[in-house]
């Protein structure tokens, strides 16, 4: 049931429900944003809307085809229209010129996908900081870098209640991404040398060892990813069998913020995960993975590997003494605290959901000064 005030923001979502994830982890942003400026989530595909009705308290409507699209927009009239992707169906709602349009992606990371000349299709495009802003102006050419926003990562404020039992043991976390949806985009571990990740995971003493795969890792019709990924199951299964006391898990479903509480260091992929951990456990190591072997080149695309160790194939035989030195002397502590600034500027734990919410609200009355300076707007109130 639709909500009896107007919004004022849409959150535009046009994927199918194997990509909701990406809306989900707003979902609670996204209700604090709507006690100052009222909002409803617009989606176009129908298992999408069922599974997002039941993840919120705000109206979810559902636009299948355009001319639907036109219609809920013309009954809406809002403000702002947010999107946390690049779906090609962003295009049938950016064709509305009432609105101001924001793109706020699903994460921050170095992946190729962060940067896209899609940005110059939005009016803003909000960012967590310094790092994606120089991302952007090395990537695209002519960009209007004022239509970027730093705001720094408001899902970062959530407190999810922690998914691991308390444990005496260190735990030593497991969390790869998905295989991207084009080679240049790929930076998966799960295919190349997962398996032999968790397996030197598993031999270091007294440890306890958590796999959290990306969503589509568990879903992916690549062979040899949906292989690797039962591979390291397996495993995972087996040492659990064995050491029914230690707490070995596979964590399937989710929020990976709420897992990160239990666990003593990580190893990641090139994603949005490795700087949420840096964001929220600063203090604690992490490993980045390299799939192409190639240090210089995750030099200089990845900063947070020049404050992390990187697993590639020649340093396998040497992870499990690796991972045990980590977890006894953290080399790269102060390191990482001043990655994170270069990440997320100086946002503490609460400020990026200021940021948006205050960012959302200049836009809002932004569109509405447009709106009445418009010629349109003047031929109204003369008629």
């Amino acid at each position: 049931m639709q909500d009896p005030r107007s919004p004022q923001v849409i959150a535009y979502f046009a994927d199918d429900p194997t990509r909701a994830y990406q809306l989900l982890q707003w979902l609670p942003v996204l209700e604090r944003l709507d006690a100052a400026h009222p909002v409803a989530v617009l989606t176009r595909d129908s298992g999408t809307r069922d599974v997002v009705a039941e993840r919120t308290s705000l109206p979810v409507l559902l636009a299948p085809g355009f001319n639907d699209l036109a219609a809920q927009y013309d009954a809406l009239d809002a403000k702002v229209v947010l999107y946390c992707n690049n779906s090609a169906l962003n295009f049938n709602s950016l064709l509305d010129n009432r609105m101001l349009h924001v793109h706020i992606n699903h994460g921050e990371s170095d992946k190729h996908s962060m940067v896209s000349n899609n940005a110059k299709a939005y009016d803003r495009v909000f960012v967590a900081g310094e790092a994606a802003v120089q991302r952007h102006r090395a990537a695209l050419m002519e960009l209007d870098e004022w239509r970027l926003v730093r705001i720094g990562r408001p899902q970062l404020d959530l407190r999810p209640a922690p998914l691991l039992p308390p444990t005496g043991r260190r735990t030593v976390l497991y969390a790869p991404t998905w295989e991207g949806d084009a080679d240049y985009n790929c930076y998966t571990s799960v295919d190349v040398f997962g398996a032999e990740i968790v397996r030197a995971a598993l031999a270091v003493p007294g440890v306890r060892v958590v796999y959290k795969p990306h969503p589509k890792v568990t879903t992916s019709q690549v062979a040899a990813v949906r292989e690797g990924h039962q591979a390291i199951l397996d495993l995972v299964e087996r040492a659990a069998e064995q050491e029914p006391d230690a707490g070995h898990a596979a964590v399937w479903q989710g929020d990976i913020l709420a897992v990160f509480p239990g666990c003593d260091a990580m190893i990641t992929d090139v994603s949005s995960v490795g700087l949420d951990w840096l964001y929220l456990q600063t203090d604690k190591p992490i490993l980045v993975t390299d799939r192409y072997d190639d240090a210089e080149r995750l030099r200089q695309d990845v900063p947070v590997s020049r404050c992390a160790d990187v697993v590639d194939a020649a340093g396998l035989p040497g992870l499990t003494a690796l991972l045990a030195a980590r977890l006894e002397h953290d080399e790269h502590r102060m390191a990482r605290a001043a990655m994170r600034h270069h990440y997320f500027d100086d946002n503490g734990v609460g400020d990026s959901t200021v940021r948006f919410v205050e960012a959302v609200g200049d836009l809002v009355e932004l569109r509405d000064r447009l709106q009445g300076a418009s010629p349109a707007a003047g031929l109204e109130e003369s008629a």
